[in-house]
């Protein structure tokens, strides 16, 4: 019998299930990680409303976490991640399309910027370009090449600066 793979809005059961995939693809070193420091504000049960999880029959495959964030005092940005794909499933496309399922419902909603810590390579496929140095500051050491961000509405990018924080 195949089995159905469904991508869908997490919900509060499915915390501890993305819990587990974190542990199992990142281990306990994820947590000294910075972007963690800009999410320690929020607790685990608060997933927000582009929060992504995708479902091979009742396995959980893939994860998305999208934090509402405020970057300097200007509220209407998402920090994207962590974004975990079980091993045995990478590189089919989960995380992409998660992403994409995402990006959708934040740019239908208003916002205006998603930002994350990682690897153009990766992201740059879907947007995502490295933000000028020195623009945003998260509360802990980042190598800020690897700051990106996805303008979702034209010239939004200038219109954030400042240190980034949990909403």
């Amino acid at each position: 019998m195949l089995s159905q793979v469904v991508t869908r809005p997490v919900t509060p059961e499915d915390v501890p299930l993305i819990s587990a995939l974190h542990d199992r693809v990142f281990g306990p070193g994820r947590f000294a990680r910075t972007a963690y420091r800009v999410r320690e504000a929020l607790s685990d049960g608060d997933a927000s409303r582009y929060c992504r999880c995708t479902f091979d029959g009742d396995r959980l495959i893939a994860a998305l976490r999208m934090s509402e964030i405020a970057i300097g005092s200007t509220p209407g940005a998402l920090l994207l991640g962590p974004l975990v794909v079980a091993p045995e499933y990478g590189g089919r496309g989960y995380g992409h399309g998660l992403m994409r399922d995402a990006i959708a419902a934040a740019r239908a909603d208003g916002v205006k910027l998603i930002v994350l810590i990682g690897d153009e390579s990766y992201y740059g496929r879907l947007g995502f370009h490295p933000v000028r140095p020195g623009t945003m500051t998260f509360p802990g050491p980042v190598d800020p090449k690897r700051i990106l961000a996805l303008e979702l509405e034209d010239g939004a990018l200038a219109q954030f600066s400042g240190a980034i924080s949990g909403r």
